[in-house]
C-alpha cells in the first residue's frame, strides 16, 4: 500500500480538506509540482490554477485556487489558498455567460474606473475558465 501524505488545505473562509491523501499537484509560480509522502521540504508561492488531490480511494478532487502558498515539511503539505472553487461547484455555461457579459461591460464602460473594474473581474473569470479547461 502506498505511503500517505498528511494534507491541510485552507482558505480565509474555511478549511477545505484535512487528512491523509496519496498525492497533491499544485500550481507553483515556477510550474506545477507534485507532492507525495516523504517529499523534500519546500515552500512555494502559488499562481492561479488547479490543485489536484488524489485521495486514498484513487478518486481525484480538483479545486481552483486564485493564489496562495504551499509548504512541504516533515509533517506533510499545507496549502494556504487566497480563494477556492471546487470543480463540482462550477457551472461552465454560467461562467461563459458572465465572461461574455463582462466583455460587453469593458467595451461599453463610460469611464476608466468602470472599465478597469470590469476588466479585473473579466481577467479573474478568464483565469478560472482556463484552469477548469485544463
Amino acid at each position: 500500500m502506498a505511503d500517505r501524505l498528511q494534507f491541510e488545505f485552507v482558505s480565509p473562509e474555511h478549511q477545505i480538506m484535512s487528512g491523509q491523501v496519496l498525492s497533491v499537484t499544485v500550481p507553483g509560480t515556477e510550474g506545477m509540482f507534485g507532492v507525495l509522502a516523504g517529499h523534500a521540504p519546500v515552500m512555494s508561492s502559488l499562481r492561479p490554477g488547479m490543485v489536484d488531490i488524489e485521495q486514498e480511494s484513487g478518486e481525484h478532487v480538483r479545486v481552483f485556487i486564485r493564489g496562495g502558498f504551499a509548504e512541504v515539511n516533515a509533517s506533510g503539505l499545507i496549502v494556504l489558498a487566497e480563494e477556492t472553487i471546487r470543480e463540482e461547484d462550477l457551472n461552465a455555461g454560467m461562467l461563459d455567460q458572465q465572461i461574455t457579459d463582462l466583455r460587453e461591460d469593458v467595451a461599453d464602460a463610460k469611464d476608466e474606473t468602470s472599465r478597469q473594474k470590469a476588466q479585473e473581474t473579466l481577467d479573474h473569470l478568464l483565469e478560472i475558465r482556463a484552469a477548469f479547461s485544463s
